[in-house]
């Protein structure tokens, strides 16, 4: 497995992407360490990195010194992979707390960028351990986290803690009063959806606070969730009456949780009154938009009325998929969906319409029904 630190930087300040790869997810064993860096590595540090790495420890340690007591500025990214190397692959937390006192002694003002940058290479690998330390040893020399070192803090437990040590460090964030941020909310959220912990979900957008304008729908979209998941579907109406109220505008995640659970419980009416506000409302549907209505009305053995349940969305259009990955993570996938999928990634040259995979989704259905009754 091979860990890809990237280390961009400006004014010690973070830039960093925290999307985290599934791959990733709670691997160790043997790694290997690619260095990004802009330009080149000069000899003194490739030196520092291979004797980290490879030992013997003392001529690291002799470089490191010689590095110290020169002139230069000892570089923020050599020192994040530096604490790397001793952290995650060494598990020497004695020498990473020397290089972090080193270098608050020679240049301090670097150590605010640095620990944030430790902190994302760490939780990127979830290695939670080296993570947790950074942050404590960040708090026992007097730096307070950020906002953006706290929302990763939350988001990488989000994705490879449990959801007690979660719930722990959302708590300690709260106290603090950092903002969490949309990527952190995505992580928690998440989280409880897989574990279908949905009113602790519920819990958690309420303590946020829906009426936060800065993260869009999503929000709002999650509380619709919590309830259609469950099927609670007075809750799920009464929550997106309230949505218009408070001045949110439904999107395609909106209307298509909506209709997932109209769909599931047969609702046709409710169904329809939704596709006509999203029609209303410019909202172009996608394939689950589509789904819902055609499983609606196959489960019915209503097939021959597809059309008219249909009239409102145009078959010609190319197929895409908008919908949020969380959405089908609360409640999976209905049959169209599915099976539309597998057939536009054997056939990739397929030119897809929902025209044509209604077609051949229908005389497949028929096949299968006459296969049965004959049988």
């Amino acid at each position: 497995m091979v860990y890809v630190l990237q280390c961009k930087y400006e004014d010690y300040g973070l830039r960093r992407n925290a999307r985290v790869s599934n791959s990733q997810k709670g691997t160790h064993g043997s790694r290997e360490v690619r260095l990004n860096l802009k330009g080149h590595l000069p000899a003194y540090s490739s030196s520092l990195l291979y004797y980290a790495c490879h030992g013997p420890s003392c001529k690291a340690l002799e470089i490191w010194q010689n590095m110290l007591s020169s002139f230069i500025a000892v570089d923020t990214c050599l020192v994040v992979r530096l604490i790397f190397i001793y952290g995650n692959m060494q598990q020497d937390f004695d020498m990473v707390s020397r290089i972090l006192h080193d270098m608050q002694a020679k240049d301090a003002e670097s150590l605010p960028g640095i620990y944030a940058l430790a902190v994302s290479s760490f939780g990127e690998i979830g290695d939670l351990k080296c993570m947790e330390y950074m942050v404590k040893k960040m708090v026992s020399m007097g730096y307070c986290v950020d906002s953006a070192t706290g929302n990763a803090y939350l988001m990488y437990y989000g994705s490879f803690g449990s959801i007690t040590e979660m719930e722990r460090i959302y708590g300690r964030l709260k106290r603090s009063r950092i903002v969490i941020e949309e990527e952190a909310i995505r992580a928690v959220s998440l989280a409880y959806i897989k574990e279908s912990k949905f009113y602790s979900l519920c819990g958690f957008v309420h303590d946020l606070g829906v009426g936060r304008s800065d993260v869009g729908n999503l929000l709002w979209n999650l509380l619709l969730l919590c309830y259609a998941a469950r099927f609670k579907m007075k809750s799920l109406q009464r929550e997106f009456v309230r949505m218009i109220e408070w001045g949110f505008k439904p999107d395609i995640d909106t209307f298509n949780i909506r209709s997932i659970a109209f769909s599931r419980m047969s609702l046709l009416w409710d169904l329809e009154v939704s596709l006509e506000q999203m029609k209303h409302d410019g909202v172009v549907g996608d394939l689950v938009t589509y789904g819902c209505v055609i499983d609606a009305y196959m489960d019915r053995k209503l097939g021959g009325n597809l059309e008219f349940g249909l009239r409102g969305l145009d078959w010609s259009d190319g197929v895409r998929v908008w919908t949020d990955p969380m959405v089908f993570e609360a409640m999976g996938k209905g049959e169209f969906h599915s099976s539309s999928e597998k057939l536009m990634e054997y056939w990739k040259e397929g030119g897809w319409s929902y025209r044509k995979l209604i077609h051949v989704y229908l005389r497949k259905k028929s096949r299968s029904d006459h296969i049965f009754w004959n049988y």
